[in-house]
């Protein structure tokens, strides 16, 4: 589950507010209750909105993302920010002779449960372990030489880096190690996704398009959205 302590802060408000309609239904007069009861089932509803996102709503889109690219089988991928493996596996699997890397700072405030070894062990469960690798590195400073990948992913997790100019440096070096011809996709929320591609713009990228993922990859209402950025490195001349 992505943000564990947002969605407990967000179920014990919704509690609060049922609790406190109830009490005063009870002491007082059903109307004086009904705007307590009506938030937080208004509430509610935007909670179990982003759970279906984070637990099924995610994985659906992404899977429709990875089919599009069409994969010859045999690239290198790199997924920052990969946690226990969502799309890192997912990705995997369109890769029978190629390698899916994954980076992350492994902090258990941004996933639940979230450890290499956790995404290690349900590489192995996935049937994928052989053509995985994680490492913990700083998506700001990457690990990898220039040009090392064919594609470079992310979902939800460059948002979390503080600062503008921080967020900034992290695309730069996604960008970095594409490889020429290379492909760019990263899914985050609301309007994060326009400020990365005025980061590549400035870098030169090609085909930079931003769009909407759908209801699926709501976070509780459509004012809370995640988009899509794809954008490629041109070839060398």
């Amino acid at each position: 589950m992505d943000a564990p302590y947002g969605f407990s802060f967000v179920g014990l408000v919704v509690l609060g507010f049922w609790v406190t309609g109830l009490v005063m239904a009870v002491t007082a007069d059903l109307a004086a209750a009904l705007p307590a009861l009506v938030s937080g089932t208004l509430l509610a509803g935007c909670l179990a909105l982003s759970l279906h996102t984070t637990l099924r709503g995610k994985f659906l889109v992404w899977r429709d993302v990875l089919d599009e690219l069409d994969l010859r089988g045999d690239e290198r991928l790199l997924d920052l920010g990969c946690g226990r493996g969502a799309v890192l596996l997912a990705a995997a699997r369109h890769l029978p002779r190629g390698r899916a890397v994954g980076v992350d700072l492994w902090r258990g405030r941004d996933q639940s449960g979230n450890t290499p070894a956790a995404t290690l062990r349900n590489a192995q469960a996935e049937g994928v372990a052989d053509r995985v690798h994680v490492q913990a590195g700083d998506l700001r400073r990457l690990p990898y030489a220039e040009a090392s990948f064919d594609l470079v992913v992310s979902s939800l997790t460059v948002h979390t880096i503080f600062g503008s100019d921080a967020r900034a440096q992290a695309i730069t070096e996604a960008y970095r190690v594409l490889r020429p011809g290379g492909r760019l996709l990263i899914a985050d929320l609301a309007r994060t996704p326009r400020e990365y591609a005025a980061v590549l713009t400035r870098l030169d990228a090609q085909d930079i398009h931003v769009r909407g993922l759908g209801w699926r990859a709501w976070w509780g209402s459509p004012w809370v959205p995640t988009r899509l950025l794809t954008a490629r490195k041109p070839t060398i001349p």
